[in-house]
């Protein structure tokens, strides 16, 4: 199963909303996943195959090796179920 952390600068309120977003979609599409959140500074040592969370904060983890998924509004449902069918339906 793929894991997803959804991550925010706090890792309290805002990556909590989306987890729930994505959660919702991916039970819509019938896609499983593992999903989480947590703030910036964690995200750098946890694993997880996708990275969902705002784009400017997410360039602070791509290194070539991370699956980020960048999001222009990521309170914005319909980025954010786009952004899901097509990173996750391609697994």
């Amino acid at each position: 199963m793929k894991k997803i952390l959804v991550v925010c600068g706090n890792g309290l309120g805002t990556s909590f909303i989306v987890e729930m977003n994505v959660k919702a979609i991916l039970k819509e599409l019938g896609l499983e996943a593992e999903v989480s959140h947590t703030d910036l500074t964690t995200s750098k040592s946890e694993y997880a195959d996708f990275y969902l969370g705002a784009a400017d904060l997410l360039e602070n983890l791509e290194d070539g090796k991370r699956n980020v998924i960048k999001l222009t509004n990521i309170m914005d449902k319909k980025e954010l179920r786009k952004a899901i069918e097509t990173n996750l339906k391609e697994v």
